[in-house]
């Protein structure tokens, strides 16, 4: 049974707020981000230098940054919603 205030509570938002533009911008800016922090490595890497650590690492983290753009493009709008306290 809900009291007065759980009922008349609105519905949740979705976590980016529905703006699908919003998602479109940063979803592909974090893609391109990642692109050109991996060309960083894979330049070096074309003139016959074996990769260094440094480098492995660099091309784990432009890896990881283009999969968050993807997620972000590949998420439907609305489907997560925002934990309420």
């Amino acid at each position: 049974m809900a009291t007065g205030a759980e009922a008349a509570a609105p519905p949740p938002k979705p976590l980016f707020g529905g703006c699908w533009s919003c998602r479109v911008l940063s979803g592909v800016g974090l893609l391109l981000a990642g692109l050109w922090v991996y060309q960083g490595p894979r330049r070096s890497m074309k003139r016959g230098l074996p990769p260094s650590m440094a480098a492995i690492a660099q091309i784990t983290f432009a890896i990881s940054i283009a999969s968050w753009g993807a997620i972000i493009l590949i998420d439907p709008v609305g489907k997560q919603q925002r934990k309420l306290p």
